[in-house]
């Protein structure tokens, strides 16, 4: 589909709540889709610290909040912005494409 890696339809954009996050799976592995400040971004759905869905959190401020230990990762880049957690999650391609929402799991940089 792309010269950038195999991007895979999760979920139709409507889906995705504004300031929010919808766990997903993309070929077995889970996937955090989030909007925040009008961007949507995909995350590792897995918590680096408790191995808990990052989905279920709170996004705010282009971060995601683990609803476990109240750990934020940012968005763009997986890494931790407060502890317990230390090691970043990662983060993945997306498209928008119409209505839907494309993720490649590369998480090589372009």
């Amino acid at each position: 589909m792309s010269s950038e890696g195999t991007y895979t339809r999760v979920c139709a954009l409507g889906e995705v709540p504004e300031e929010g996050a919808l766990g997903v799976e993309v070929d077995g592995t889970p996937v955090a889709i989030a909007r925040s400040e009008g961007e949507v971004y995909a995350i590792s759905d897995i918590c680096s610290h408790a191995e808990v869905n990052l989905s279920e959190g709170e996004v705010e401020d282009g971060t995601i909040e683990c609803w476990l230990h109240g750990s934020c990762f940012e968005l763009r880049t997986g890494k931790p912005i407060n502890p317990p957690a230390t090691q970043a999650v990662p983060t993945y391609r997306v498209k928008i494409d119409g209505d839907d929402v494309l993720v490649s799991l590369d998480t090589e940089k372009a």
